[in-house]
């Protein structure tokens, strides 16, 4: 019965299907539900930071549900995006259409990035392609191999493309963090097929097998439902990227691990990831909060992730603090009074 508490994703979608049957403010569901009844509740709502003790957590570390809950978000997905194209296909260009698209936005930056990041992670590879088809939603699939190759290898290090800098303003974030990560992403499968003796330009790269199925994607959307429709598609795709990256901004700005006597940087700790033991925004964001946990054990499965007391923690949830980045000064006025705090 604890993994039926993850279902609460699925008021996501739900919102998602008020927006693309309303009109007017009711196609801005999503994004008031998401940016404003979710972190209002999370200021209300005492916080959790519980842990299973051992002999719990290897009862729900094997118990399938959770992972059930995880693939029942693909055909949810992938149905909402079909569903998105029909709708839009011929809308006439006005308030209503940007409300559907930001909707579709937040259901590909909440469901399609986010859990095909945690499936992303999996050692099954059945697991990891169902993550690879829902950041597909997105055309987000290079996150895959920076992000497992890249990013928990140098996070919290200027070598790092996700790791926000101290004073570094979000927007700029955006596009080094984006830029970065799909270049480094060709760098490591570059590397990966050398020490395998192989070219670059083989089926085996990820990042040529990831970008034709993007243009087979943006292909298939144009000869179904033409340019407009594609444009619209990328437009919600860029939403649910931007929702990633400010993820990614939050998670660990200005943490920086310490180089050691050998100039080796030390072993990535929990003080290396912001983390928030708020209730609403773990249990849609699929304990994503609990990042440190998830940093020194990148295959533990979300549901065992702890809260450990040396993680520095956030003022409110995830998506508080996603509203609060996208005010600069009032960002650094906050996070970097907490990290003198560290």
């Amino acid at each position: 019965m604890k993994a039926l508490k993850y279902l609460l994703v699925f008021t996501i979608p739900l919102t998602v299907y008020i927006s693309f049957e309303g009109s007017g403010w009711l196609t801005f569901i999503p994004l008031i539900y998401v940016f404003g009844i979710v972190p209002l509740a999370d200021l209300f709502v005492t916080m959790d930071a519980s842990n299973f003790d051992k002999e719990q957590e290897e009862i729900e570390k094997n118990n399938k549900l959770y992972s059930y809950i995880l693939y029942l978000t693909l055909p949810v997905q992938v149905g909402f995006l079909i569903y998105f194209l029909i709708i839009i296909d011929n809308h006439p260009f006005n308030i209503d259409l940007i409300g559907k698209i930001s909707a579709m936005g937040i259901m590909s930056g909440v469901i399609g990035i986010n859990v095909g990041h945690e499936l992303g992670h999996r050692n099954n590879r059945l697991e990891e392609l169902l993550g690879e088809i829902l950041l597909l939603t997105s055309l987000e699939t290079h996150f895959l191999p920076y992000h497992n190759g890249g990013h928990h290898l140098n996070v919290a290090t200027p070598d790092d493309a996700a790791t926000a800098k101290k004073n570094e303003p979000i927007y700029i974030f955006w596009f080094r963090s984006q830029i970065m990560s799909y270049i480094e992403a060709w760098k490591l499968e570059h590397k990966r097929l050398s020490n395998l003796n192989k070219s670059w330009f083989h089926y085996k790269n990820r990042m040529v097998i990831y970008l034709v199925c993007h243009l087979l994607l943006i292909g298939t959307i144009f000869f179904f439902f033409g340019i407009i429709t594609v444009l619209y598609f990328i437009a919600s795709a860029i939403i649910g990227i931007l929702l990633l990256e400010t993820v990614n901004y939050i998670e660990h700005y200005g943490l920086l691990r310490k180089k050691n006597k050998f100039g080796r940087y030390e072993r990535v700790k929990h003080i290396h990831s912001w983390n928030s033991n708020h209730v609403i925004g773990k249990l849609v964001l699929f304990n994503l909060s609990r990042h440190s946990d998830h940093h020194y054990n990148g295959s533990k499965h979300y549901q065992i992730l702890k809260s450990l007391p040396e993680s520095p923690q956030m003022p409110t949830g995830y998506p508080g603090m996603m509203l609060i980045s996208l005010i600069p000064p009032l960002w650094f006025k906050i996070m970097n009074k907490k990290l003198q705090e560290i």
